[in-house]
């Protein structure tokens, strides 16, 4: 799976890597463009997954303001109910950042 802005490839992944939570595709880190990140100061807490470290997604077509999200350090008991450890996976706001194959 392709995580795309305008015609920038920001994170690929195939979908087997993937982890998905409440509709969301999160993407392992090694699948990212490193270089199209930067944090974002933007807080926010989820009362089961953690406090949420949100990025701003660099492309040749602009910046999605807060258009990922990632868990750097999640809730242990998170995992569980996960299936698996998704620490520092991201997601992508579907408003600004296309997702597909």
């Amino acid at each position: 799976m392709k995580a795309v802005i305008g015609s920038t490839v920001v994170a690929e992944a195939p979908t087997e890597e993937l982890v998905k939570i409440e509709g969301n595709w999160y993407f392992p880190p090694s699948s990212l463009d490193e270089g199209a990140f930067e944090k974002s100061p933007t807080a926010y807490h989820c009362p089961w997954k953690g406090d949420a470290q949100y990025w701003n997604v660099r492309s040749d077509d602009g910046v999605a303001a807060d258009g990922a999200w990632s868990y750097p350090d999640p809730i242990p008991t998170a995992f569980d109910r996960v299936g698996q450890d998704f620490s520092g996976y991201v997601a992508f706001d579907k408003s600004q950042v296309s997702l597909g194959e």
